[in-house]
């Protein structure tokens, strides 16, 4: 709700869809909006059946990957350090972000049930990544977020930590930055660890475990990253418009539009043998009704 009054704030602006300055901030609040939505989805509704769940949390991937290509897009809009502003990374950077999500998405599906109808059908529904090798699927889901988090954050990692002298962008929304990079390793390191549920198994079931303070973290984290986002527009906008590759309909909203139907079409290819089973499970149902006795 927080992220969303955030949008809505903007959108109601009379002069953002004239401004296209301000396009990669709508991409960015959007995903902001989109991923805490789909978790709290996949966490509610994946109690229904077990196809349930392998969907709710499909959708849940593609929801992250979009909230990297939105990271990726308002980057290269606003946080690039002045040193690589119309640098060849530069302008190969929000391509290779789209990329990057929809390897992110098809990895993170894979790593649940496999390769669809070929690891699994309407006929069979084992968890074959989990149940035959459980640490290399949670390492394969680990690697599909880590590396386009990673790569997205390359220029801030730059900026704040290595760059030297002139043209580094050297300014208060650094802090800023630092406070969103410390909690996005937190983050990262909760998912890894389980902690601490691991050192008292069963005192945090309910309340504490690291599941929990994984989307605590990153919530906490997204705020002070758009915070910094938003002060970077502000302050650096004057010499972004005169320097920095122009914002555009094609790598901002057009990004965002593409990245969003590959991941869907992804999301449904890897969901339509869990689909068809239900249908085959409906029909014999009706084919074969059981007799009821009085």
């Amino acid at each position: 709700m927080y992220f969303l009054w955030k949008l809505v704030t903007v959108v109601l602006m009379q002069t953002v869809w004239r401004d296209s300055f301000t396009w990669p901030l709508l991409i960015f609040l959007l995903s902001c909006c989109i991923y805490p939505l789909a978790s709290s989805c996949a966490h509610t509704f994946s109690t229904m059946s077990a196809r349930a769940r392998h969907i709710c949390f499909f959708f849940d991937y593609g929801a992250l990957s979009f909230y990297s290509l939105g990271s990726a897009v308002i980057y290269s809009a606003y946080v690039f350090p002045d040193k690589w502003v119309n640098s060849l990374f530069h302008r190969w950077y929000v391509p290779i972000a789209v990329l990057n999500a929809v390897i992110c998405t098809s990895l993170a599906c894979y790593s649940r049930l496999g390769l669809p109808f070929l690891q699994y059908s309407h006929d069979i529904i084992k968890r074959f990544q989990e149940s035959q090798s459980p640490k290399f699927s949670k390492c394969l889901r680990a690697v599909a977020f880590a590396y386009p988090c990673l790569f997205d954050n390359i220029p801030l990692f730059y900026r704040v930590f290595l760059c030297v002298g002139e043209g580094c962008t050297d300014n208060d929304t650094n802090i800023l930055h630092c406070y969103h990079i410390s909690l996005a390793f937190l983050t990262g390191f909760l998912f890894a660890t389980h902690l601490p549920e691991r050192l008292a198994p069963g005192s945090f079931d309910y309340i504490g475990h690291s599941h929990q303070l994984f989307h605590v973290c990153g919530i906490l984290g997204t705020h002070f990253q758009m915070k910094a986002i938003e002060q970077d527009m502000v302050t650096r906008r004057p010499w972004l418009i005169q320097h920095s590759i122009p914002v555009t309909f094609s790598n901002s909203v057009g990004v965002a539009l593409l990245c969003l139907v590959v991941n869907l079409s992804i999301i449904i290819l890897y969901s339509l043998p869990l689909l068809s089973s239900a249908v085959s499970r409906e029909k014999k149902r009706v084919k074969n009704p059981k007799k009821t006795f009085y």
